[in-house]
């Protein structure tokens, strides 16, 4: 762990992860609302998780997807909701950018609904070319990402 400040540290370690706390988050959010906790389990045990805690309390995660040398998508990033609106989210976007597997990344990935000003503050913009994308959604996905 790394402290931040007076009682707030950061973490990338899998096992500080509150994972209780993580997915009943997630699955109130739009994005997360069909995840089973086995998905959830799945999906963090196969990208980088990272943690912000306060007395030892999770109040913030994110976790990233990557190869962690041309590629990194950002995910499933949260602040609970008392520690809304107090700079923690950026923060967590500091950190997880200046992570040292990290910092040197050529291109980062996200989506969002609506914390695009956010992001746009860590040089997050419009996808350039959006024609040169394509995805691909099975049933589920598809009312997820309507």
């Amino acid at each position: 762990m790394i402290e931040i400040s007076k009682g707030i540290y950061f973490s990338s370690k899998r096992e500080d992860m509150d994972f209780k706390m993580i997915y009943c988050f997630i699955k109130d959010s739009y994005w997360g609302a069909l995840r089973t906790e086995e998905e959830q389990k799945t999906a963090m045990d196969n990208t980088i998780n990272f943690g912000l805690f306060h007395d030892k309390k999770q109040i913030a995660y994110a976790r990233v997807m990557t190869d962690k040398i041309f590629f990194a998508y950002l995910l499933d990033v949260l602040v609970i909701k008392e520690y809304q609106g107090q700079g923690f989210s950026k923060v967590l976007m500091r950190e997880i950018l200046n992570f040292p597997e990290l910092k040197n990344i050529d291109k980062w990935m996200l989506a969002t609904k609506d914390a695009h000003g956010l992001y746009e503050k860590y040089g997050f913009t419009s996808i350039a070319s959006p024609e040169k994308l394509m995805e691909k959604l099975n049933e589920r996905a598809k009312k997820i990402y309507k």
